[in-house]
């Protein structure tokens, strides 16, 4: 429960906290006038899209902010007045009253000084701890956060870590001095479900342990259901609504707030088309008249161009800032998605058989062979017209090497691959090339896809060249038409891959795969760079294209809720093989195989009333090195099934699953 503010006193106090940054000869706000409390042992979480000014608020509050930033109103940490502290005064609460998370570990950890010297190091400094004691201090903080053999691990160098235990590493650091406050600015978002559930927990955990106060910045709304007490939601710089997790998720006030809940596709959900925010979020430097949210809300009228809403009270301890708080249920609720045709009977478009990648590992001056990883290996697959066959599992089970196989980007070790009944393994790159007029590739980051140097007009162009058909298909009048397919305006052809946003940039890519007309598209985590509103538009735009086009899409993905509502089928990969596949409604209801269960355990939920559902499974333990996989079933070392014969024979893959043991969790 929150406590209430006549009870004690809050950890951190923000009073009218407004951050601007010079450009030219005036100060754009960033963060636009910020109330906020946090006490002891409460998680509050910040949510709102890119560019709402959550990491900026968070940086102002630690006294992080570049020295051309110009910093306006109150910030106290219990006695001390951050905002007009000095730099030794902040020097000396940075590590010991205040923890900070950032979201990329490997930025944050020196890459050459041992993980345990940089876990006890601010401790150290700050004299909470003898140089002497350091070593078994960074021990038992490792052991706290489980990381595996801490006693060996503390002289290993953050790149012997894998991404989940550097995240972990990060929070035993920020946790070292027994903060305060610990702040962490999106601490999941590049890790696999099965790790942010052990990190969640693990942060949460400690939370208790300490009686720290959480600020925890996420766009993750599943994360926000499964960990806050109170939530806070931004837009342009300010909270446009603030209260108790419960009453977020279940009376959202504010139409922002509801568009981005709608925009989620969620685990538990239904084939309900989801309800994109249209639009951008405004830059700090050019925001809307009176409320910034006005251009994309469809309650809108001519009072919200004038004046900007304050927030007030819709509830205890609910705040919101909107002219027409009492209209919200008036929005209408989406319409079901359109599925495409079923394609059961039809020959399939791609059939892949007992695919394998293998890559050689070699040691010494004389690079000799000294093992193999098996990255793929014997995996079958098949598409259809108009179907879409998600494909998931953790980082390293081979999703993305399976997806550039199958499209020729890396050579296969073995197997077949046939695209329309032509088989393609082995193919030279010029008729290789060929192929791929009738199969096409979407990648995760679009700007690393995109030449920074040419005009998006020309990228989109470049197939058609490429195939020497720019002259046959209608030249830039078909560039033109694939602008308006994706919903990008022909006046931005004549620009260059920086002046778009990422939900934009995408488009572009997917307009580039449309160029030659192909009938399948792999599609490599499409939308998992994306603000939870822009990855709707961008889902959205993916179901219309497959229902006007007939198109065939291997959809490569580590988020559950997104493959649970764009694919047909889905398949499960866990160390280079498919361990269990199955029609979507059955696979999410009814999984067999334990790593499954445990994938779809892990994910969370878009509500707070599941947070501590029954029977969740916690799959424990790192994916193994694929250059030494266990021998029998490679998961028996974290299945909860597991017994003799998994430890000694691997399981056939029969009645979509592969397991000794298949059945309900």
């Amino acid at each position: 429960m929150t406590p209430s503010a006549d009870s004690r006193a809050p950890v951190l106090s923000v009073r009218g906290l407004t951050v601007g940054f010079p450009a030219g000869r005036r100060v754009v706000q960033a963060v636009r006038g910020i109330d906020l409390d946090i006490f002891a042992n409460e998680m509050v979480c910040v949510v709102g899209e890119s560019g709402s000014g959550k990491s900026v608020a968070a940086l102002a509050i630690c006294g992080l902010l570049p020295p051309n930033a110009v910093l306006g109103g109150a910030i106290r940490l219990g006695g001390t007045d951050i905002a007009h502290a000095d730099a030794a005064t902040l020097r000396r609460i940075r590590g010991r009253d205040v923890g900070f998370i950032f979201q990329d570990p490997a930025t944050t950890l020196n890459p050459v000084m041992m993980v345990g010297r940089q876990i006890a190091e601010a401790p150290v400094v700050h004299g909470q701890l003898a140089p002497a004691q350091a070593g078994a201090r960074a021990v038992a903080l490792l052991r706290e956060v489980d990381i595996p053999d801490p006693e060996g691990r503390v002289r290993q160098y953050p790149h012997q870590f894998s991404g989940g235990m550097r995240q972990r590493a990060v929070i035993a650091m920020a946790m070292a001095g027994r903060p305060r406050l610990i702040i962490a600015d999106e601490p999941t978002t590049a890790l696999d479900v099965t790790v942010q559930a052990q990190v969640l927990a693990m942060l949460n955990r400690r939370r208790v342990e300490t009686g720290a106060a959480v600020l925890l910045i996420t766009h993750d709304l599943g994360v926000v259901a499964e960990v806050a007490d109170r939530v806070m939601v931004t837009y342009a710089g300010r909270i446009v609504e603030s209260g108790p997790v419960d009453a977020i998720f279940r009376n959202p006030r504010h139409p922002y707030t509801r568009a981005l809940l709608r925009s989620m596709p969620r685990l538990d959900g239904d084939d309900a088309r989801l309800d994109p925010i249209p639009g951008q979020p405004p830059t700090p430097a050019a925001l809307p008249s009176g409320c910034a949210f006005r251009p994309r809300c469809a309650m809108s009228r001519a009072r919200c161009a004038q004046d900007d809403p304050a927030l007030r009270a819709t509830g205890v301890d609910h705040h919101a800032a909107c002219h027409f708080l009492e209209e919200i249920e008036t929005l209408p609720a989406p319409a079901a998605t359109v599925r495409a045709p079923d394609q059961g009977g039809a020959a399939p478009l791609l059939d892949v058989r007992d695919l394998r990648v293998h890559f050689a590992l070699r040691s010494g001056p004389l690079r000799r062979r000294t093992g193999v990883v098996r990255a793929v290996d014997g995996v079958s697959l098949t598409l259809r017209a108009g179907e879409t066959l998600g494909l998931v599992g953790e980082s390293g089970c081979g999703k993305t090497t399976t997806g550039r196989a199958i499209m020729g980007l890396i050579r296969a070790t073995g197997g077949e691959v046939r695209v329309d009944g032509q088989e393609i393994t082995g193919f030279s790159r010029t008729r290789l090339r060929a192929v791929r007029r009738h199969m096409q590739y979407v990648f995760q980051d679009p700007y690393s896809s995109l030449n920074p140097v040419r005009t998006v007009a020309e990228i989109v162009a470049e197939p058609l060249r490429i195939h020497g058909l720019f002259d046959e298909m209608g030249g830039m009048a078909r560039v033109a038409e694939l602008f308006d397919r994706v919903g990008l305006s022909r006046s931005f052809m004549n620009r260059y891959p920086r002046e778009f946003s990422g939900g934009q940039k995408q488009r572009i890519g997917i307009a580039r795969a449309l160029a030659l007309q192909p009938r399948v598209l792999i599609l490599d985590e499409p939308v998992a760079a994306l603000d939870v509103s822009i990855q709707a538009q961008i889902v959205n735009l993916l179901q219309d294209l497959q229902q006007q086009l007939g198109l065939a899409y291997l959809f490569i993905a580590h988020d559950l809720a997104v493959v649970r509502h764009i694919s047909d089928r889905v398949a499960v990969m866990y160390l280079g093989r498919v361990v269990e596949e199955a029609e979507k409604d059955t696979l999410y209801t009814r999984p067999a195989h334990p790593y499954t269960q445990s994938l779809l355990s892990a994910a969370p939920i878009a509500d707070p009333a599941l947070r501590a559902r029954p029977g969740r499974i916690v799959l424990t333990g790192e994916i193994p090195n694929p250059a030494s996989p266990p021998r029998g079933c490679t998961f028996h070392p974290r299945c909860f099934r597991a017994s003799e014969i998994c430890r000694t024979e691997a399981p056939r893959f029969a009645g979509g699953v592969a397991c000794h043991h298949p059945g309900a969790a």
